[in-house]
C-alpha cells in the first residue's frame, strides 16, 4: 500500500503538524506559510505534481480559510 501524499505517515504523530506549527508561529507567519504553500502548489501543478499538487493546494487553502474564519 502506498503512502498518502497529502498526509504522509512520517507526518503523523501525537499532534497534527498544522497545529504544532500554528502554536510555534505568530498568526501572521502561520498565515504567510499557508499562503506561500497555496501559491507553490497551484503554480507548479501543471508541470510537476498534477492532481496531487492540486489536492495539496486545497489542503493548505482549507486550513487558511479555517484560520481566517476564526479571526
Amino acid at each position: 500500500m502506498s503512502d498518502n501524499p497529502i498526509r504522509p505517515s512520517h507526518y503523523r504523530g501525537e499532534i497534527e503538524t498544522f497545529d504544532y506549527m500554528q502554536d510555534k508561529m505568530s498568526a501572521a507567519c502561520f498565515e504567510g506559510f499557508l499562503q506561500g504553500n497555496v501559491i507553490k502548489y497551484i503554480s507548479r501543478y501543471p508541470k510537476k505534481g498534477g492532481l496531487e499538487d492540486l489536492k495539496k493546494c486545497e489542503r493548505y487553502l482549507q486550513k487558511l480559510i479555517e484560520v481566517y474564519e476564526k479571526e
